[in-house]
């Protein structure tokens, strides 16, 4: 049974920390250690000590993948992995490289807990195509894990951006997250989900429940879908 717990980020707030602390606590529940997958910076030493310094492994060790002599077999092996945030298209170039993409699917199809947030939430979907990510490298294809048959969007905010320019706010009039989401199901069918900042996704079998903050639901031709902590989308999804 597939057990993903699926962040956006966005914890600076000690309330949101807590309730994604919870959320691992009980994700993770019986795993002694967690395989962290930290590819998605490009210090992956630095972003492994400061996740433990800060706290972000709620209690649990967490083991960087790249100290890994076989990094396959450290996925084979492991009882939990956590793949973090940073650049999505870093991201799945490494994992494609590593020849990682089939190990994972394989392990969480068989029951092995897996956390994303942010760029790992992203390499959950079937493509990376959703990202907020510039293409600083160029991966073989946007192929990522597909451990959901849906599209996430992390960071997502609704309406357009204010720049402050002195004490004013001035409207920027770039495309917003809405609009580029449109773009996508111009060409893609895939629902999206739009995660707003400190928002999850768990996603248990074929249940799929929103929790820590509110989402949008993006589905082609038809109105988006405004939808609040604890409702399920399931059925929205199609799941």
């Amino acid at each position: 049974m597939r057990r993903l717990l699926l962040g956006s980020g966005g914890y600076r707030e000690p309330e949101r920390r807590e309730l994604l602390f919870g959320a691992m606590r009980e994700h993770f529940a019986g795993v002694e250690r967690i395989l962290f997958v930290p590819y998605a910076v490009a210090d992956h030493d630095a972003v492994v000590s400061a996740m433990a310094e800060k706290g972000f492994g709620a209690g649990f060790p967490l083991d960087g993948l790249h100290r890994a002599t076989d990094p396959v077999a450290a996925v084979e092996q492991a009882e939990a992995i956590y793949v973090g945030g940073g650049n999505t298209f870093l991201l799945v170039d490494h994992l494609q490289r590593l020849g990682l993409l089939e190990p994972i699917r394989r392990r969480v199809a068989g029951g092995m807990p897996y956390m994303g947030v942010s760029a790992g939430s992203n390499v959950a979907c079937p493509t990376l195509c959703t990202t907020n990510d510039m293409p600083i490298v160029q991966p073989a294809s946007h192929e990522t894990l597909g451990l959901v048959d849906f599209q996430i969007n992390p960071h997502y905010f609704a309406g357009q951006v204010l720049v402050r320019d002195g004490d004013e706010l001035q409207e920027h009039f770039g495309e917003t997250r809405d609009d580029r989401i449109a773009e996508y199901h111009q060409w893609n069918e895939r629902p999206v989900v739009g995660l707003w900042e400190g928002t999850h996704l768990v996603v248990r079998g074929e249940s799929v429940e929103l929790f820590g903050g509110p989402a949008r639901l993006f589905r082609p031709g038809r109105r988006a879908l405004d939808v609040a902590p604890g409702d399920a989308l399931t059925d929205a999804l199609g799941a």
